[in-house]
């Protein structure tokens, strides 16, 4: 056989092709590679590390509803709030939030259980209440100034939407009155202020609003509320000017004139109710707003939010999902939760996981209360693409907790709430973690005891948010970036 002889051009133009052959691998490889870092970098947050620690500067949000019926939003123990300011003493810690979060939940689960039938209200009554000083408002976190009487009186007052009647402390405090801020009302100096009678159709529909019947001191009526933690407070139901904005006055306006008050409200002189009950200020304010509010709760506790009532000529951007009844007699809002995914991945949950126990919204509750089996998912998966992270010892009530002490920021995954309808609310970054210090930051979500207990879409998750409540039309609504 002859020997076969290559040319070295022959063999130059093949050596060139391996070479180019190699090339395209190592192009194709890296192109893989950079496609799958931009598609992790498309499903995460970058968080700065410092960025999870409180702030004792306020630093308003840049990006506010400019409405006229709107009011500025604040944390009550933020630097952006006048009661941090005068009180920081009192200034609750990260583990004192936890188990006050944990007093409210219950307290929910047992004002639905009684809802739902399984106790009977009329053993309770507004003048048998136990006096004993609450370690919690068990109401919420963010709070709002409004005017009362003639003249306006200007008042701090939490918001929350679990609860249905607004009242606020009133002198001369007959039983007692907690430390407040502002001065405490004074009805005698308002040419505006009348009490309920205690024969009226107005009195008795109490019992639906506070879960406490009514009682009559002299032919005044008296109402009674309770919260979880014990803290509670009684008066006179009474009707008054109500001063939202300088343009939006209301005469006639229900609340409670508390003369025994016990509890550590934080120095807020009282609570507005912003459930579903008739005596809420959405139901009594429904003829100017249509029964539509929203809120943004800001992205930590030294920024600012905002929450406003009627159109906010913002439908546009918002998503919008039926409102559900979880109870006929519920202030609470009711929603459909359907899935979750993490870092683009939709979990795998079984719609009967969710259905169970159902689920609301609530402005008050802190930390996100979910099924167990949807948890331990949800858990499962964050800890999955957070592995590269060292992992911290768990608190009492959050367990997925992570170690950055070494890190000045930190990629974690994008996580997204699925409701009815097929809407997608993706949460902001500042609502994934709870931090009690760089050496402990969890996440920030915790299980309920039983998958049929009701879920708790909680305020961390609502930061930034745009939330719409068109109550007259039954729907939620969720945009992105409402305060940032």
């Amino acid at each position: 056989m002859g020997t076969t002889i290559i040319s070295p051009t022959f063999l130059s133009a093949y050596l060139l092709l391996l070479c180019l052959v190699c090339c395209l691998k190592e192009g194709y490889g890296l192109g893989r590679r950079a496609t799958a870092e931009s598609q992790h970098l498309e499903h995460s947050h970058t968080i700065q590390v410092t960025s999870l620690l409180p702030s004792s500067i306020c630093s308003p949000a840049t990006k506010e509803l400019n409405k006229k019926s709107s009011l500025r939003v604040v944390h009550k123990h933020g630097p952006c709030s006048q009661l941090h300011r005068q009180d920081k003493a009192n200034i609750p810690t990260d583990a004192e939030i936890l188990r006050q979060d944990e007093s409210r939940v219950k307290s929910i689960h047992l004002k639905l259980a009684r809802s739902s039938g399984s106790s009977n209200v009329d053993q309770i009554d507004a003048t048998n209440l136990p006096a004993k000083d609450g370690s919690v408002v068990g109401s919420g976190n963010y709070v709002v100034t409004v005017g009362l009487g003639t003249p306006k009186k200007d008042l701090t007052l939490i918001f929350d939407t679990g609860s249905d009647i607004t009242w606020t402390q009133c002198q001369p405090c007959a039983g007692s009155c907690y430390q407040q801020l502002d001065p405490v009302f004074a009805p005698s100096q308002s040419s505006t202020y009348s009490n309920i009678s205690c024969n009226s159709t107005t009195c008795t529909s109490l019992t639906s609003a506070t879960g406490v019947k009514p009682r009559c001191s002299s032919s005044a009526c008296v109402y009674g509320i309770q919260y979880g933690d014990m803290s509670f407070s009684i008066g006179f139901f009474a009707k008054e000017t109500l001063t939202l904005t300088s343009s939006d006055v209301f005469k006639d306006f229900l609340f409670g004139c508390g003369q025994n008050n016990q509890g550590l409200f934080g120095r807020a002189a009282g609570l507005i109710g912003l459930g579903r009950d008739k005596l809420s200020l959405p139901s009594q304010t429904a003829l100017k707003y249509k029964g539509v509010f929203s809120y943004c709760l800001p992205s930590s506790a030294s920024s600012t939010g905002f929450l406003s009532f009627g159109d906010t000529g913002t439908s546009k951007s918002v998503k919008f999902i039926t409102l559900s009844t979880v109870s006929q007699r519920s202030a609470f809002y009711g929603i459909d939760i359907t899935g979750i995914s993490v870092g683009g991945q939709k979990l795998s949950i079984a719609a009967s996981v969710f259905t169970a126990g159902g689920a609301i919204i609530d402005s008050g509750t802190v930390i996100t209360r979910l099924p167990p089996t949807a948890y331990v998912a949800l858990s499962s998966e964050f800890k999955k693409q957070m592995s590269q992270y060292p992992m911290a010892p768990a608190s009492k009530l959050l367990d997925t907790c992570y170690n950055f002490t070494k890190y000045s920021s930190v990629n974690a995954p994008k996580i997204s709430f699925f409701f009815s309808g097929g809407v997608e609310v993706p949460i902001a970054a500042e609502g994934i973690f709870f931090a009690t210090s760089i050496s402990q930051v969890c996440l920030a979500f915790a299980r309920n005891n039983n998958d049929t207990d009701i879920g708790i879409f909680g305020n961390t998750q609502q930061k930034t948010l745009q939330v719409v409540y068109d109550v007259a039309g039954g729907r939620l609504g969720f945009a992105t970036g409402g305060c940032t």
